[in-house]
């Protein structure tokens, strides 16, 4: 049965954290009766425990076009899985399908279940604001509040989820996440400039930062390193095979190589002919890339399309 989604009830704030555009953004850092995240409404709680997400038979249309069909997928706990495949064929879809960002658009449809430890995130009576603190999502382009401090940025996302904590918690929690990032060392003395002052690589951690200040799950990255130099990939990699041991990852890449470096597992997605999008075939890394059992998996892997 299709999931047919309401109106989208987002704040302000919570459009702007989970949305591309930083022209939202932009307008809300620079209001001058906007509330920096320094009172929160409840205690800091500690590091969740690594989650398992499941797809099952996740179909989704944008009107009545439908663009992926009965995607099934486990995404284990403490490991990286990797979604690649030719532009077009549902990856990014399927990612914001995960935290239920598809039902942002408005005639976007979805029949299936996403589940987390045995809870389908789309139940009726589960708040979107606990799906987001549990599953964060990093975009391909890096969206910080730029008017906003570093320091700022990374709590920004404790607004939503109403936590109080006191000054000497949220400096510990700003260079534990910053330090997490790879960040810390680079930005740990100039905390209250801008986030927007940073380089474009600096920036993106920065926004992993304020992803992990929520002390999420599951971790959501769609082409994180599409616009970052070669050093600024090579830190953002590094960061995510740090991570694994705290937070399941589940990253969108084009980059092949990038997926045989940083990821545990590898899903390839394809859509043929005007076909909806699906998975061919998933596996371990490894195996994908030496030994895969479907030939298209091995011409895409080995750059023969795509």
């Amino acid at each position: 049965m299709k999931k047919i989604f309401p109106a989208p009830t987002e704040s302000p704030i919570e459009t702007a954290l989970f949305a591309e555009d930083l022209g939202g953004s932009v307008a809300l850092a620079d209001r001058p009766d906007y509330d920096a995240p320094t009172e929160i409404l409840s205690p800091v709680r500690d590091v969740s425990s690594l989650a398992t997400m499941e797809a099952r038979n996740v179909s989704a249309w944008f009107g009545d076009r439908k663009v992926l069909d009965r995607v099934s997928l486990t995404m284990p706990a403490g490991t990286v899985t990797a979604l690649i495949g030719p532009s077009g064929c549902g990856k990014s879809t399927f990612l914001r399908i995960l935290n239920r960002m598809h039902e942002l658009i408005p005639s976007a449809t979805l029949a299936g279940e996403v589940v987390m430890d045995g809870h389908d995130v789309y139940d009726p009576s589960r708040r979107l604001t606990d799906a987001r603190r549990e599953i964060g999502m990093v975009f391909q382009k890096p969206n910080p509040f730029p008017a906003m401090s570093i320091y700022d940025n990374v709590l920004a996302g404790l607004k939503l989820t109403g936590r109080k904590a006191r000054r000497s918690e949220k400096d510990a929690l700003v260079e534990k996440c910053l330090t997490k990032a790879g960040l810390w060392k680079e930005v740990g003395d100039r905390l209250r400039q801008p986030g927007g002052a940073l380089s474009g690589g600096q920036q993106q951690r920065l926004c992993i930062a304020r992803s992990l200040a929520v002390q999420p799950r599951v971790l959501l990255m769609d082409e994180p390193c599409s616009a970052l130099d070669p050093t600024s990939t090579r830190r953002v990699e590094e960061t995510i095979k740090e991570l694994r041991d705290e937070v399941t990852v589940v990253i969108v890449t084009h980059n092949m190589q990038q997926a045989a470096r940083v990821s545990d597992q590898c899903a390839f997605f394809l859509a043929e002919q005007g076909t909806p999008g699906g998975i061919v075939e998933h596996g371990a890394t490894d195996q994908m890339f030496n030994s895969p059992v479907d030939p298209r998996t091995f011409d895409y892997v080995n750059g023969r399309f795509g």
